[in-house]
């Protein structure tokens, strides 16, 4: 019998406030997105601000769900949710990836991310991969 993934779902809007439903609207995407995927959701963050900030309430909910190894999969809308920072979205995409965590968007699948794309980012966006 398949074992199913436990996801953390991770939501982030930039606004300091949800006045428009922003963050409702995305974090029912993302509950839609992970039982499509036949993921059982194990739990849910969400920040408002920046994403230049990675000391935020939810990012450490889900980082700690992952240290706890309470998790699969990681469910974001898309990239940028989880930061600004590509350098360090990079490394803890890596951390990810070493804890043998998948990230899945709705926008974009699976993510993943070569040494060599990792390495043109952070040198300003050019792909090294071959």
């Amino acid at each position: 019998m398949k074992q199913e993934k436990r996801a953390w779902v991770y939501c982030r809007i930039d606004a300091p406030e949800d006045t428009h439903g922003a963050l409702k609207n995305q974090r029912k995407l993302l509950m839609d997105y992970a039982e499509q995927m036949g993921f059982v959701v194990a739990g849910c963050s969400e920040d408002f601000g920046s994403g230049a900030d990675f000391e935020r309430p939810g990012w450490k909910r889900a980082a700690k769900a992952v240290q706890e190894g309470n998790i699969d999969v990681l469910v974001v809308q898309n990239i940028s949710r989880i930061g600004r920072d590509t350098c360090r979205i990079m490394e803890y995409l890596e951390k990810l990836r070493q804890s043998g965590i998948d990230v899945y968007s709705p926008m974009e699948g699976k993510l993943s991310f070569s040494l060599q794309r990792f390495i043109g980012m952070c040198m300003g966006g050019k792909d090294l991969s071959p």
